[in-house]
């Protein structure tokens, strides 16, 4: 065999130093006797350090050469992926090397990309070897072209074309430029599903996340083939019909065909339904600690019911989950069902065993650069050397991810070798950013331009203690507060908040006079949690409000100035209570959250108690897709001593957070200056149902709403009735966007009043509801 013939058959390099060897056997590397090296020269070197040569070598000045150390130096040479050619030249009693070194790659392009990111696209492929600096192998350049065409095919570019193009330049160097053709997506034409007989084609076909080509696939691109997608819908395919009772349902075939132009796919999918199941008993084999009726008390399948999968795999996972309460956590749980096919009757046997009690040998903290380990272990409830809990290990991941420090939190058990009846619980995080500075400008439809700037630290120091200073001007307020918050000022969890404020009002009026409330004071609270979602809140403060002029003074106002003068003091002792179960607090999808605060003010020129009750809380829906959230708010206020509730302790509706549609804080009492003072009972109530936005993959805080929002507030000598409640409607899109939490909607008054001002389109960052 020729040396050009192994050459264009493209073999390894040690295969072709051996043909070179072979080839070159005149005054070679092999045609000679062995003798003692005297000397050992390199030629060819341009960029390749003479070490990097050296260092391959198998043999050394002094020692003895022969053709075994000539054929390993060769293939060691080749092995550093540095040269093009290498050759062994003896010359009296030296050796030769004479090597070829591989152009280096000066830069990586690529011409007509859409679909893919350029900067990813690089990094890909230097992973693999093609990047700038690395050695060119035409090899490696044509393995990379062929997997940039098969990333194409995962985004359904069956005509995508790559050509790759080298281009040599000075100092042994090349440019390699990818040109790519990316024409069309092909999309998916039609979705057929035959055999079923019990279930309609379109209901089967809707299950599915890949569609045919609609109104909005443009934005999802659900409508492009992914084989991935596929099996994933086949098996929500297989969930539905086991869910249902179908336990012998099967996938037959599948069949994806392209259209000759490469822009249409069909998908054919045949099914065999097989016949339903009526589970007509439950049975537990196993051990199960003598507990068997706590244990049937999870099952969630009952007898004269059709078979649910979801059904058995949820009881499987509440067993296995009750085990390790008990401390076993490598129970095994299996469920066998039993059919008869003849009438259609199925039972189901649970069999368990719970193999081994173990405990926990250490609880290891990792991927936590920036947060203290004591911020995350002291949210544990599972100890070390305690007994393995289950539900303890589970309660210290939530307890740790509502930290909001966090972007992942995961937990993994690992047996200890050596040990059967040890285990350690490893909790891995991703920190996220916690900090915010902010100078900026912005523009609401309640506050219209506004100035802002912020400096805030949710995790100062790594401490897990918060730290804000937060400036804000805008033209229906202004606000300087200072406030810091140590979540465990004691070891036992008792939390201490400290705020220092100044703030400007001017409440909605009509007269078009500039007249303004000023407050400023500070207040100081302690948290103290009686179980792991109830926490007692009780503080005391002082605050200070003037009422700036009273030229312009709304009735409700100037009256209250007139008897009390133009500043008023108090002294606010407060005492309250939450209950928060909510999965999450940004975008929860389940849980309650209730809360009560009592706020009142004995001593001082303002005397009065004030009271709020809130109750909230989340519904998952069609498989939790989307969410029901209802929320629901009283307030009351009186005057105590003799004295008058301050009008500046008002409540107020009106806007995000009571009833949109109606302008912020216009429902309500009018007084004779046609002044909006809000009063000193309230009732307010939302009912928000939450849907995914197509195509927002992952992010969950990003939904679109529609609600329905009911209340109004009252004066102390009105009576409450039905006739004054305000209702509205509408929809509306809630992110945790980059700026903050942004709600916004758009809406019509369902039940309102003429003299009512309307605001069908409003806008906020902040908290949600």
């Amino acid at each position: 065999m020729s040396v050009s013939r192994l050459t264009s058959a493209r073999l390894r390099p040690s295969v072709l130093s051996l043909a070179l060897a072979a080839a070159l056997q005149a005054g070679s590397a092999w045609a000679v006797d062995p003798f003692v090296l005297k000397d050992i020269r390199v030629e060819g070197l341009q960029r390749t350090d003479p070490g990097t040569v050296f260092a391959s070598l198998p043999f050394r000045i002094g020692e003895t050469y022969n053709e075994e150390k000539g054929a390993a130096a060769i293939r060691a040479l080749f092995a550093t992926g540095l040269f093009k050619d290498v050759r062994i030249q003896i010359d009296g009693d030296s050796a030769v090397i004479v090597i070829e070194e591989r152009p280096i790659i000066a830069a990586v392009s690529f011409v007509g990309l859409k679909e893919f990111d350029t900067e990813a696209l690089t990094k890909s492929l230097k992973d693999v070897g093609i990047g700038e600096g690395k050695p060119f192998d035409k090899a490696l350049a044509d393995r990379a072209e062929q997997e940039l065409k098969r990333q194409y095919l995962t985004r359904s570019l069956y005509g995508a074309e790559v050509t790759t193009t080298i281009t040599p330049l000075e100092r042994n160097r090349v440019n390699v430029s990818f040109q790519v053709t990316e024409g069309e997506p092909a999309k998916i034409g039609e979705i057929r599903i035959l055999g079923n007989k019990v279930f309609s084609e379109s209901t089967l076909a809707g299950l599915f996340e890949q569609t045919t080509s609609g109104w909005l696939t443009w934005y999802t691109k659900t409508d492009r083939y992914s084989r991935a997608k596929l099996n994933a819908d086949l098996e929500t395919l297989r969930s539905y019909y086991l869910n249902r009772g179908y336990l012998e349902f099967a996938v037959t075939s599948t069949q994806v065909t392209i259209s000759p132009d490469k822009q249409s796919i069909s998908i054919a999918i045949t099914v065999n339904e097989g016949q339903p199941y009526t589970v007509t008993a439950v049975k537990l084999e196993g051990d199960f600690l003598g507990r068997e009726e706590d244990f049937k008390s999870l099952i969630a399948l009952k007898p004269g019911e059709a078979y649910r999968g979801e059904a058995v795999a949820a009881t499987t996972r509440a067993f296995s989950d009750l085990y390790g309460t008990f401390g076993y956590a490598f129970a095994r749980v299996d469920s066998r069902p039993e059919i008869d096919r003849a009438t259609g009757q199925v039972v189901v046997t649970f069999s368990a065993e719970p193999q081994r009690r173990v405990y926990v040998r250490r609880v290891i903290v990792s991927g936590n650069t920036r947060t203290r380990d004591e911020v995350i272990r002291r949210e544990f409830r599972q100890f070390e050397s305690a007994w393995y809990d289950g539900a303890k290990i589970k309660a210290s991941r939530d307890r740790v991810e509502r930290l909001g420090y966090f972007k992942d939190v995961n937990i993994d058990t690992a047996e200890v070798p050596g040990a059967p009846d040890q285990v350690d619980v490893t909790l891995t995080v991703t920190e996220r950013p916690t900090g915010n500075i902010m100078v900026g400008a912005g523009y609401s439809s309640q506050q219209r331009l506004s100035l802002s700037g912020s400096i805030k630290q949710d995790n100062v120091f790594g401490s897990g203690n918060y730290l804000g200073i937060e400036l804000n001007t805008a033209k229906t307020g202004r606000a300087l507060v200072l406030s810091t918050v140590d979540p465990y000022f004691t070891v036992d969890g008792v939390s201490r908040a400290v705020d220092l404020f100044y703030r400007t009002t001017k409440p909605l009026n009509t007269l078009g006079e500039e007249y303004e409330l000023v407050s400023h004071g500070a207040a100081i609270r302690f948290g103290v949690p009686f179980s792991e979602v109830d926490t007692v809140f009780f503080g005391i403060g002082y605050e200070k409000t003037r009422i700036s002029t009273s030229v312009g003074l709304p009735n409700s106002y100037f009256l209250f100035r007139q008897q009390f003068g133009p500043s008023s003091t108090a002294f606010p002792l407060t005492i309250g209570w939450q209950r928060d179960e909510r999965d999450s607090i940004i975008s929860p999808t389940r849980g309650k959250y209730q809360r009560v605060n009592l706020e009142l003010s004995p001593t001082g020129d303002s005397r009065y108690m004030r009271a709020n009750v809130q109750y909230q809380q989340y519904f998952p829906l069609w498989s939790s897709k989307f969410t029901l959230g209802v929320n629901g708010e009283l307030g009351w206020g009186k005057g105590i001593s003799g004295r008058p509730y301050p009008i500046f302790k008002n409540f107020y509706a009106g806007g995000l957070g009571s009833v949109r549609v109606f302008e912020g804080n216009s429902l309500g009492p009018v007084d004779v200056t046609g002044s909006y003072s809000g009063g000193n009972r309230r009732m307010n109530g939302n009912v928000e149902l939450y849907v995914p936005v197509p195509g927002a993959g992952n992010d969950k805080t990003f939904r679109l709403f529609g609600f329905f929002d009911a209340g109004n507030v009252w004066g102390s000598h009105e009576k409450i009735e039905a006739g004054d409640i305000r209702a509205s409607a509408g929809i509306g899109l809630s992110w945790l966007s980059p700026m903050g939490p942004l709600k916004m909607s758009y809406g019509t008054p369902v039940r309102k009043k003429p003299t009512d001002r309307i605001e069908r389109f409003q806008f906020q960052i902040g908290t949600a509801f």
